[in-house]
């Protein structure tokens, strides 16, 4: 659901503005984010921007609390674009690793939404053991549907993110499987370079 009723199609064609893009963290709250184990780094070309993580485990088995087998992050940023423009996110890049044994299984979800608005639905993401690998999962958004923040409006963009691991057929007793994330890649951009906007 488009957040702006203002913006016409030929506009979807806007390039990046060349001017710097920062962005702040106004807050990370959840267990997979604790205070200082997560940071916002955006792309030199204005067209990305990454979330890093160190502390986003979910675990189940063997040395895991009760808490350990869910994680979740909700990371409020403010992007600060030049004065004309707005933007919405055409893709988000999960990447992490997870250790997987025969019967466990994982599962990686997330979501976003600019604040005031209606969260998009989850996206879903699940592992199967045996599993001992990188993974890397795309969120795509089509070119129509994409979000803008409306032009002139200071709002936060709030990113949902959620990792599981469940022991189900393996045993929690003598294993220990756990999946964990270290980066979110968040593109403002698609093939169609259609997710920057010029504000009326």
């Amino acid at each position: 659901m488009a957040l702006s009723s203002v913006v016409a199609p030929h506009s979807w064609n806007t390039p990046p503005p060349p001017d710097k893009i920062v962005i702040d963290v106004v807050n990370a709250i959840g267990t997979g984010c604790p205070t200082g184990t997560s940071a916002v780094a955006v792309s030199q070309d204005n067209t990305a921007f990454t979330v890093t993580y160190s502390a986003y485990t979910a675990l189940v088995g063997v040395g895991a609390g009760p808490l350990d087998p869910r994680k979740n992050c909700q990371i409020g940023l403010r992007v600060h674009v030049p004065q004309g423009f707005t933007y919405g996110i055409a893709q988000a890049d999960y990447r992490g690793f997870a250790h997987l044994e025969r019967g466990a299984t994982g599962l990686e979800r997330a979501n976003y939404y600019f604040q005031g608005n209606s969260p998009t639905a989850f996206v879903q993401h699940p592992l199967t053991g045996p599993f001992e690998d990188d993974w890397h999962f795309t969120d795509s958004t089509e070119v129509g549907a994409i979000a803008f923040k409306p032009c002139g409006e200071e709002r936060n963009l709030n990113i949902n993110t959620e990792l599981r691991a469940a022991s189900g057929t393996s045993d929690p007793k003598k294993t220990t499987s756990y999946v964990t994330m270290d980066s979110t890649d968040g593109s403002i951009t698609t093939t169609y370079h259609f997710a920057w906007l010029t504000c009326p």
